[in-house]
């Protein structure tokens, strides 16, 4: 190869080595650099929310998706007055929205710090403890697995075909007397 204009300590010309990835954090190729500008970075924590559909995943669908016709209905035959039916719609339905406001304005921030701990706790324990242990667990069974198939093996198998030759041998017959 052609030398190299970089000379070396001793005076003489050398050629430097060519990485083909070269560095992921300054890259020597155009390929590489345009793989790693391609790819979009977001920060989860100012994403942004739907402050209209607030339930995406429809988690609380059916546990206090909770309207009047659903808590109080009256049959055929027994109405009350249309305006007392009017007016408690009208009251279940704002009392339940101002009240829900009032609940999460009060108490929304430090539920969601509660839960926010919560689930940082049962992360980390999750991928530091559980995982890591449950690994462990199997790398330590598959040796142990190992010892206790090759004791059998070593073992019980003799055994147990000399008792089967034995038992091999016995010949039933079963005859009907009249």
């Amino acid at each position: 190869s052609p030398p190299s204009p970089f000379p070396s300590p001793q005076g003489f010309l050398y050629t430097a080595p060519i990485r083909e990835q070269g560095n992921i954090y300054k890259p020597n190729n155009k390929m590489m650099a345009d793989e790693l500008s391609e790819k979009p970075v977001h920060d989860v924590h100012t994403k942004e929310i739907d402050l209209v559909n607030r339930d995406p995943k429809h988690l609380n669908d059916d546990v206090v998706k909770i309207d009047f016709e659903d808590v109080i209905a009256e049959p055929e035959g027994t109405h009350s007055f249309d305006g007392i039916w009017k007016a408690s719609f009208t009251t279940f339905t704002v009392t339940k929205y101002w009240f829900y406001r009032l609940l999460s304005a009060i108490f929304g921030i430090p539920m969601a710090l509660i839960w926010g701990i919560y689930f940082a706790i049962l992360s980390f324990l999750h991928i530091w403890a559980v995982v890591p242990c449950i690994r462990s667990y199997l790398i330590e069974i598959q040796c142990i697995s190992r010892v206790y198939s090759i004791c059998i093996h070593t073992f019980c198998d003799p055994l147990f075909e000399a008792i089967g030759k034995m038992f091999s041998s016995i010949r039933a017959t079963v005859r009907k007397e009249i």
